[in-house]
């Protein structure tokens, strides 16, 4: 007999078992917000941008504690309720471009964890990278950022990594964020034998706004990319304008180029007079035995807290 991890259970049977449906101004292509939503912020204050890993029977989330200028971890057995968060890696006083810690992305392989993270001070943002044992204790692995804007297009901030490991050409492979400091213009991609010395494409950037889609007319950024079967999948956010956010998606043959944008984007809107009212931001996907799990930012006013989704099945509906 099939069994299903909790979190699966819990949400699908919400799903399919008459629960009442969402309008497509909150969801759309099947997906659907947990009525436990928010499921992180709340007395933490402002908890934004993660990264999940699903470790046997535990997920475990790094995320931006913006009270705190770090990033912090927190676990949990059903993706809903989280332990209280710990610091995990915080500002550092011996250089002059990491005040603020944010935005993480984290990679686990045989020789243990590996992490990206946006660093602020001065007006920019940078990319520095640290690693761990066991995913808590980070030892960083180079005084001076792994990736800085250089290109015209990046103007003065490279943020919002999400990096994969390619076994079969040894590279990490990079999708990161350039543009303004605020919130960044378009989505670039660089790989790295070692994680430290990175490529960018020559023709970044390689994902761009739509003019011609008013929900993300303005900017888009902050990817995450799966690699799913034959694709590569990028759940992103689109800003109509420099507040308003929603959350798209679209698929690439090779990560890179050709994306295919949803018919049905976007996706994940902001659900009138509730916690993501003004905005849907940073999303982070993971697929699990016969379903998608999507954790993301909502803001209301000032308060910007960590929501999940579902989506039940496989297929996405390209």
């Amino acid at each position: 007999m099939k069994t299903y991890p909790p979190l699966l259970l819990l949400l699908f049977c919400s799903v399919l078992g008459g629960a009442e449906p969402q309008t497509a101004e909150q969801t759309r292509a099947g997906w659907r917000k947990s009525e436990a939503n928010p499921v992180l912020g709340g007395k933490l204050g402002t908890c934004f941008d993660v990264a999940v890993l699903k470790e046997n029977e535990k997920y475990r989330m790094w995320f931006s504690w913006r009270p705190k200028k770090s990033l912090a971890l927190v676990e949990s057995t059903d993706g809903i309720h989280w332990s209280e968060p710990e610091i995990v890696l915080g500002p550092n006083s011996a250089n002059d471009w990491e005040e603020d810690i944010n935005r993480p992305v984290v990679v686990k392989r045989a020789d243990g964890y590996h992490l990206w993270y946006t660093s602020q001070a001065r007006g920019s943002s940078r990319i520095g990278y640290a690693k761990s044992a066991n995913g808590k204790n980070w030892a960083r692995s180079s005084h001076q950022p792994v990736l800085s804007p250089d290109q015209p297009w990046e103007k003065v901030a490279v943020m919002c990594p999400h990096v994969e490991w390619d076994d079969s050409t040894k590279l990490f492979r990079m999708w990161y964020s350039g543009g303004e400091q605020y919130e960044p213009d378009a989505i670039g991609y660089a790989t790295s034998p070692d994680g430290i010395s990175w490529t960018k494409l020559p023709s970044n950037p390689i994902f761009e706004a739509n003019r011609t889609n008013a929900w993300e007319k303005y900017k888009v950024t902050a990817c995450q990319v799966v690699r799913h079967g034959e694709w590569f999948y990028m759940f992103y956010i689109g800003f109509r304008d420099v507040d308003q956010a929603q959350i798209g998606l679209a698929r690439s043959r090779d990560g890179i180029s050709r994306w295919e944008r949803h018919p049905a984007n976007p996706i994940i809107s902001p659900s009138q007079n509730q916690w993501d009212h003004d905005a849907c931001y940073k999303p982070f996907g993971l697929f699990e035995d016969h379903g998608w799990l999507l954790w993301y930012n909502g803001r209301h006013g000032s308060v910007e807290q960590i929501g999940l989704a579902i989506h039940p099945g496989e297929d996405l509906g390209f």
